[in-house]
């Protein structure tokens, strides 16, 4: 075989590898014209979702969350406001960040450390998924409001729209695969897809899985099914 013909197959081999890790890569930003953004795994600290009546409840009626900071799903932000938990046997989490915008009910999501330190069994549900669940106490500036659900462990999952979601070829609630690369690599795997117009590519995670594959120090994300 000549020189030039060897580079040429290395030339080919290498452009086919390239699109074959493109295509596996959840870190490939592709043409803005496809409508999928580059993925961002995001580590999603324990907080707190009000309705509107235990809102007014806890500081006063009519009171209006104050945004400190803009979360990366549009329209989503993190309250200046805090509150206090408390949990069976008094044990309390002080200085639990409020998430805007209102709900339709409340809802606590906590990681595992936190629920232990709370002293509550709280199960891995999707964010809304509260039936059944355990509650706790919340305590605010202006008033107390008693859950009687609503404390739950955020399963991961990974927020997408329909162009993402074609591109990644799942549907609503399809689970999917995260691998971490970096110091700890790690696989995530029952990532699931919850699919919106407004979304952006974007997975979540709780702390302690954030602690366990070392999130801080990744040097790149795959997501995969």
């Amino acid at each position: 075989m000549s020189a030039e013909a060897a580079v040429l197959t290395r030339e080919i081999v290498e452009q086919i590898v390239r699109e074959a890790v493109a295509k596996r890569l959840g870190t490939r930003r592709l043409t803005e014209a496809s409508g999928v953004n580059e993925l961002v795994v995001h580590a999603s600290a324990r907080h707190v979702h009000l309705c509107r009546k235990d809102l007014d409840t806890l500081f006063g009626s009519g009171y209006e969350l104050a945004p400190e900071k803009d979360l990366y799903q549009a329209g989503n932000f993190a309250a200046a406001e805090t509150v206090t938990l408390i949990g069976p046997r008094n044990r309390t989490l002080t200085n639990v960040r409020i998430l805007g915008p209102l709900r339709n009910a409340s809802q606590v999501e906590l990681s595992f450390t936190d629920a232990i330190q709370l002293g509550i069994d709280a199960p891995v549900r999707l964010s809304g998924n509260t039936a059944g669940t355990p509650g706790c106490i919340v305590i605010g500036p202006k008033g107390v409001v008693v859950l009687a659900q609503g404390v739950i462990r955020a399963a991961i999952h990974v927020h997408m729209s329909p162009a993402e979601a074609a591109h990644y070829g799942v549907t609503q609630g399809d689970l999917m695969k995260l691998r971490i690369l970096g110091p700890a690599p790690t696989v995530f795997e029952g990532v699931q897809a919850r699919i919106d117009p407004t979304s952006r590519l974007n997975v979540h995670m709780d702390t302690d899985e954030a602690n366990a594959c070392a999130l801080h120090l990744a040097t790149g994300f795959e997501l995969f099914t």
